[in-house]
């Protein structure tokens, strides 16, 4: 029986397990390079045990940055800050590594979420943003430059360039932010799409440029490395992208050797409504592996090992990533194996001792 930890395989890569840490930015780079917080961040993690560990979204572009703070992976100083990283961790751990590669759009150039948010002047440090069409994401943030057709294989060039980046630095996986109201979420969504060329209007034409980065990304990059998607299933606002429409370009995906589809939800709009609740975005990843016979990844509030381990028995999808969840319990695996009377390999021998008296035979 399939199970969370029964291992899975992907192009040329098996994972030891169905756990997957998602991308959590960090928001700590210096110039878009990694720092020792990265270092120290990702590395304990390494040791949590999870099957896959994806690193933060990581800027094509330095307009594409979130917050002045954001890894890059676009010039030569960046990309050997991203090789550091995986050199040190891959000391101690074995866990596969993958990268998210993104570009921010109209969402650019905003503070770090400490510092409180929104976007930043030019007095602040902030820039020019750029998206499908010139519509704000909200009253607060400036008007984004619409993009001209002409600047479409700019963009695409600049994923490509950085896919090559992350396949020398050392990632086992890649994945395309297609979620959470960036750019490539942008172009999807009848909210922020309000072109009239062939990359806007019918759905066909605001899957065209996501469909066409991730074909250059996909030939760029060799066959035996997975190169994933991570999609917003739904705005969750009424007349936004939605489910359906997500499936549509889930197969339109899989056409192109996409290798998994990982399912989160929102960000595109502020005047979205969403009802929390334990699992709340399994559905949309059903829906989605439902209409693909790709692997699936769903997120949204899996807190608890039995509800993470069901929706694996129950073919719901193939994978869960843990977030939140992972940065409270950095040894979530361990907990859930030892929950579900499983027993794992991977554990530090400086760790074994840990083993609590309740759940003998958790280490191997």
């Amino acid at each position: 029986m399939t199970n969370l930890f029964s291992p899975i395989t992907m192009n040329g890569l098996t994972l030891p397990n169905r756990i997957v840490i998602p991308p959590m930015d960090q928001y700590s780079a210096e110039n878009g390079v990694a720092t020792e917080w990265h270092s120290i961040h990702y590395g304990h993690l390494a040791l949590s045990g999870a099957g896959l560990l994806i690193v933060e979204a990581t800027a094509v572009e330095a307009i594409g940055r979130i917050s002045p703070n954001d890894l890059g992976i676009w010039n030569d100083e960046q990309e050997e800050g991203h090789r550091a990283m995986l050199r040190f961790i891959r000391k101690f751990s074995r866990i596969p590594m993958g990268i998210q590669l993104g570009h921010a759009g109209r969402k650019a150039s905003c503070a770090r979420p400490w510092d409180g948010k929104g976007a930043l002047s030019p007095a602040e440090g902030g820039w020019e943003v750029c998206a499908p069409s010139a519509a704000k994401y909200d009253p607060s943030s400036p008007e984004p430059v619409a993009l001209t057709a002409g600047d479409m294989p700019r963009l695409v060039k600049a994923f490509v360039d950085v896919a090559s980046r992350a396949d020398r630095a050392g990632y086992d996986v890649i994945e395309l932010h297609a979620a959470h109201g960036y750019l490539l979420h942008q172009f999807l969504s009848p909210l922020a799409n309000f072109r009239t060329d062939e990359y806007g209007g019918t759905l066909e034409g605001r899957m065209r440029f996501p469909l066409e980065v991730f074909k250059a990304v996909r030939a760029v990059v060799p066959l035996s490395m997975p190169v994933g998607v991570r999609v917003s299933g739904s705005d969750f606002t009424e007349g936004g992208w939605n489910v359906e429409e997500c499936a549509v370009f889930a197969k339109e995906l899989e056409k192109l050797g996409c290798s998994f589809i990982h399912v989160s939800g929102g960000g595109l709009s502020p005047n979205q409504k969403i009802t929390l609740g334990p699992g709340y975005q399994v559905s949309m990843a059903a829906r989605v592996k439902a209409a693909t016979a790709m692997p699936t990844i769903a997120v949204g509030l899996i807190t608890e090992p039995e509800l993470a381990s069901g929706i694996i028995i129950s073919g719901q999808a193939d994978m869960v990533a843990i977030g939140r969840g992972m940065l409270y319990d950095p040894r979530w695996p361990w907990h859930a194996a030892a929950k579900l009377g499983v027993s794992i390999t991977d554990a530090p021998r400086q760790y074994l001792r840990s083993e609590p008296r309740t759940a003998k035979g958790l280490f191997i």
